[in-house]
């Protein structure tokens, strides 16, 4: 196995000079190059062949924007990690670098008390996202024959045959992503119509602030409401709320009301917020009337989830692996046979529309719960 190549492009000598060696920690790694500005990396990237290439928002001659977008009209398929600040130029730069398609971001340590200290972060946060996008070591192994459910061959439009239970009415959707999910969110969001009859949660992984801007850019581009999360709302039909960052978002039922739940219990799967805490209060709340999607991301965030939907009746799909930055989370629950549908990531509005459609036209039966978007009281 060859070792992944990796450019890291950054003004500053000491930054550069700390993620260097941090990165030269890992055996399986090799730093082919730095270059102190855009242009000069540009220049540098024929020359030593990178198989990841670390950008910092911020330099001189040519910033980190600038890079990229002409990066991508030369190297689309070059993975991109940008190397950014936690303030809020830094995380609003960071955000139109994603949706401009970077793949990933990694914010530089503050208030750290050493050098030492922050070439540790560094690497904590950084190594496995080279190793994932430079593409040579799978998350997991790779099964010869993903089991999935039944219906994974199916529409989303075909009707039940057989001894297949009638078509659930859909009252909500839920969507887990990460690695490369404002790339993705901005293809699926933006696609789904202003008369959604239900409402969206959505858990990114990203900190605070960034979950905040990320949330603005999908709403000045969709006709739906995209808002970050307050604790106990009620959220309804053609509305979507993303996850705060640092704040896991659950769903829960109320009288006859569903309202959201920010919660700082500890973090699931490393992450806070976690997907597997979205999917498994939404399934709790919403049982077989929950659809649940898992696009792309690094690990497994989601797959115990996946888990609760199915036990609960619910419906899974997963972004494909071809058209995924990193198959890590939809591959989980594919491996794990959770799945009623895997498509690629231009085929998922329209499958989210088409079941919430099918749904809707099946007759509900006495025992369905209320709907979220049932008048009530707001509670004080």
């Amino acid at each position: 196995m060859t070792r992944v190549r990796v450019l890291v492009v950054d003004d500053a000598v000491v930054v550069r000079k700390i993620v260097t060696d941090a990165l030269a920690q890992d055996p399986d790694i090799e730093v082919v190059g730095t270059a102190p500005n855009g242009r000069i990396a540009l220049a540098k990237i024929p020359q030593v062949n990178p198989d990841v290439v670390t950008l910092d928002v911020e330099m001189p001659e040519m910033d980190g924007i600038a890079t990229l977008t002409e990066l991508r009209k030369l190297y689309p398929r070059l993975p991109v990690i940008m190397f950014s600040t936690l303030t809020e130029r830094g995380a609003a730069t960071t955000m139109d670098a994603l949706l401009r398609g970077a793949n990933d971001y990694v914010t530089k340590p503050a208030n750290v008390g050493s050098v030492a200290e922050a070439q540790l972060r560094i690497r904590e946060a950084l190594i496995p996202r080279v190793h994932a996008l430079g593409g040579r070591r799978p998350a997991a192994p790779r099964a010869a024959a993903p089991s999935v459910r039944p219906s994974v061959m199916r529409s989303p439009l075909a009707r039940p045959t057989g001894s297949r239970r009638p078509t659930a009415r859909v009252d909500a959707v839920v969507i887990g992503v990460s690695t490369g999910g404002p790339n993705a969110l901005a293809e699926v969001v933006p696609a789904l119509p202003a008369d959604l009859p239900v409402p969206v949660y959505i858990v990114q992984h990203m900190p605070p602030m960034f979950t905040r801007l990320l949330a603005e850019r999908l709403d000045a581009t969709s006709s739906l409401q995209v808002r970050e999360a307050i604790d106990g709302e009620t959220v309804g039909p053609g509305q979507v709320r993303i996850a705060p960052g640092d704040a896991h978002l659950e769903v829960r039922r109320v009288g006859v009301q569903t309202r959201t739940v920010l919660s700082l219990a500890p973090p699931e799967n490393s992450c806070r917020p976690s997907v597997d805490v979205l999917f498994r209060t939404a399934a709790a709340t919403y049982g077989e009337h929950l659809l649940s999607v898992v696009l792309t991301g690094m690990g497994s965030d989601g797959r115990h989830g996946a888990e609760h939907v199915c036990e609960r009746g619910g419906r899974v799909l997963a972004q494909d692996e071809a058209s995924s930055v990193v198959w890590g989370m939809p591959g989980a629950v594919v491996q794990a046979g959770l799945v009623d549908e895997v498509l690629p990531l231009r085929a998922v509005a329209g499958a989210i529309q088409a079941r919430v459609a099918a749904g809707r036209a099946a007759p509900a039966r006495r025992s369905d719960p209320p709907s979220s978007s049932t008048p009530a009281e707001v509670r004080r």
